[in-house]
Parts: C-alpha cells; sequence; structure tokens
C-alpha cells in the first residue's frame, strides 16, 4: 500500500484477511464481530489516517442528519432515456430528503473517473451510475466500495465490480422486438447494435438472435452491424439497403438509429413498413414525431430511477446491509405503431 493513497476499507480487509463488510462492522462497532477483532481493526485504521464516509455513517447512525446528497451520473443528458431516469431518481430522492448533483460523463472514461473522485473527495452519501461506453478499468467504481460509499449501476452495468444493479429486461425486449417483425411477415431482420461487450448490447443482441432461432431462422452475421448512433445509420445503410439480399426489417438498439434508418430507407425511395420494416429501443418523445411512428420497445425510465434511488437510500439509511447486492430487473413493454406492420 503506498503511503501517497489513502487508506481504504479494502487495504484493512487485505490486511487481516477478512471481508471488507466485516471492516466495516468493526468500524462500526457491531457485537458480530469479536471484541479482539474490532479493537485491531479500529487502531489499524486509527494508525493509518482511514476515514469512513462521515456523511453515510451519521445517517445510519444520528437523528440529526446532515444534508444528504446523492451524486448521479449520467452518459449524456440529452438522451431522452437518461432523462427520464434522472427525473425517477430525483423524484424518489425528494421524497426522502435527499438532494441530487447530477453530472454526465459524456461518454469519456477520463471524465467519468473525475466525476468519481469528486464525489468521493466531497463524501456523498452515495453514487447512481451509468458506466461511460469506454470504460473498460473500474478502479474507480472499486475506489468509492473501499471507501463505504454505496454504488448502484443502472442501465449499463459494470460486470467488473460487485456492486447493486438496475436494469431493463434487455434480453425479452428484443425477442419480443424481433419475434413482432417475424410475426408480421419479415425474413431478412438487419440488427444495428453497440459496439463493445457491454452487458446492455449483448442481452440485446441476445434476444435478436434467439428470436430468429426459435422462429426456425438461421441468423446471419452479415447482416449484423454495430452502429448505436442517427449519423451512423444513415452513413451505412443506403449501403445495406443496396445489397442484392437486402433486409426486410430493422431491429436497432436505439430509438434514434431506428429514427436514422427510417428516414434514410423513405429518401432512398423505400416504403416503410411495406418494403422495410423498422424497430427501435427506448420509446422516447422521437418515438412519435417521425413519420410513420416508430414501434420501439418501451424501457420505463422512470422506473428504474426510482428503483435504483431506492437501493441507494436503504443502504445509507441502514433499511439493508451496505454489503448486501441488489439485483433488480424491469420489465419492458412492446409498443406497436406505424413502422412495422400489423
Amino acid at each position: 500500500m503506498s503511503e501517497l493513497q489513502p487508506t481504504t476499507m479494502k487495504d484493512i480487509a487485505e490486511h487481516f484477511g477478512v471481508s471488507i463488510a466485516t471492516v466495516s462492522r468493526a468500524l462500526n462497532g457491531s457485537a458480530r464481530v469479536s471484541e479482539e477483532k474490532r479493537n485491531l481493526i479500529c487502531e489499524y485504521a486509527h494508525a493509518h489516517n482511514f476515514y469512513p464516509n462521515d456523511i453515510a455513517k451519521s445517517l445510519r447512525n444520528s437523528h440529526k442528519q446532515p444534508v444528504k446528497v446523492i451524486g448521479v451520473i449520467v452518459p449524456e443528458f440529452t438522451h431522452y432515456y437518461f432523462s427520464t431516469i434522472l427525473n425517477g431518481i430525483e423524484d424518489a430522492a425528494s421524497k426522502r430528503g435527499y438532494r441530487i448533483i447530477a453530472t454526465t460523463s459524456r461518454e469519456q472514461y477520463e471524465r467519468e473517473v473525475q466525476l468519481c473522485q469528486m464525489f468521493e473527495a466531497h463524501q456523498v452519501c452515495g453514487v447512481i451510475v451509468s458506466q461511460a461506453k469506454e470504460t473498460q478499468d473500474y478502479a474507480h467504481f472499486q475506489s468509492l466500495i473501499d471507501r463505504g460509499i454505496p454504488l448502484v449501476f443502472y442501465d449499463r452495468i459494470c460486470t467488473g465490480v460487485d456492486a447493486s444493479r438496475v436494469v431493463v429486461d434487455d434480453y425479452q425486449g428484443a425477442f419480443a422486438a424481433v419475434t413482432h417483425l417475424i410475426e408480421t411477415g419479415c425474413r431478412r431482420i438487419a440488427f444495428y447494435g453497440m459496439k463493445g461487450k457491454t452487458a446492455l448490447g449483448q442481452n440485446r443482441y441476445n434476444g435478436y438472435h434467439d428470436a430468429l432461432l426459435k422462429a426456425g431462422m438461421q441468423p446471419d452475421e452479415s447482416l449484423v452491424f454495430v452502429c448505436d448512433k442517427r449519423e451512423d445509420a444513415e452513413r451505412i445503410t443506403p449501403g445495406v439497403l443496396s445489397r442484392a439480399d437486402r433486409p426486410d426489417a430493422f431491429f436497432c438498439v436505439n430509438d434514434d438509429t431506428a429514427i436514422g434508418v427510417l428516414y434514410t430507407a423513405k429518401h432512398n425511395g423505400f416504403r416503410v413498413p411495406d418494403d422495410v420494416a423498422v424497430c427501435g429501443f427506448t420509446n422516447g418523445e422521437r418515438a412519435i414525431a417521425c413519420d410513420p411512428q416508430l414501434t420501439t420497445v418501451e424501457q420505463r425510465g422512470t422506473k428504474v430511477g426510482e428503483e435504483a434511488a431506492t437501493i441507494l437510500m436503504d443502504k445509507v439509511e441502514g433499511l439493508t446491509p451496505c454489503d448486501r447486492i441488489e439485483k433488480r430487473v424491469v420489465k419492458t413493454r412492446l409498443v406497436v405503431r406505424e413502422s412495422t406492420k400489423s
């Protein structure tokens, strides 16, 4: 352990060969840890200038509560889905007397690290985060946990860190959407998905893939593309539609990408949905602002935000143990409109 780095609960746990939860209990005087072990851990923590998350601790142990602040990181404010999640977090937090500090990573790893360090330095009660697309190192998330700051992931969860999370049922949502396309006569369904190995992107691909298999259709990997932005959809879709074996439907990882496909198809002389069907994933305001209106999977972002905030606040207030990992799944709903056949 470097003398330049602050001591964490993880450091103390490794020194004594115990779990982080045991260290937390010892520092809080829990009788579940022997008196001898408690004294040793407390003495070691004091000698190495360890300080716990005082705000969260005071909330658990005092009737006189300080300002209760939750740090929130969204990948981007302009995305409709993330704005609904933020609304859900704020609504749930305000009902229990919490304030939120909402920040955006702008999908940048370095900025995400800086935001976590800022929250850690200001000792927020806890952090709610959806990781940036380019994040592959998770030490900044683990540091929050090691400092005793409750952490909850939503939407894009981090599989490299053992923390509570709230997600939508991406697999079932994709499975239902592609099944709908098949049942309405589509036979060559393209998939526009995310780059990287995020759980969200993989689950939506798996739902697409398995829906084809269940219908007795052999998946064609030449119809699978890395494309999760409208501008990218408008760039690559003309080439996809010019193929002799062109797709007769597109299932897209989000609404913006789907709308890019829809407008590009129309611009190139294809009728939607007669020649090409299009389905998205979000059910944001833009889904009903396009022509034809977009068939899509509703994610229920407000519910996701409410669940994430509730998990975090329960941990902060000691209603659930800090080391209990909560995993909640919010159900999706297919909303059929005019961009697919009925």
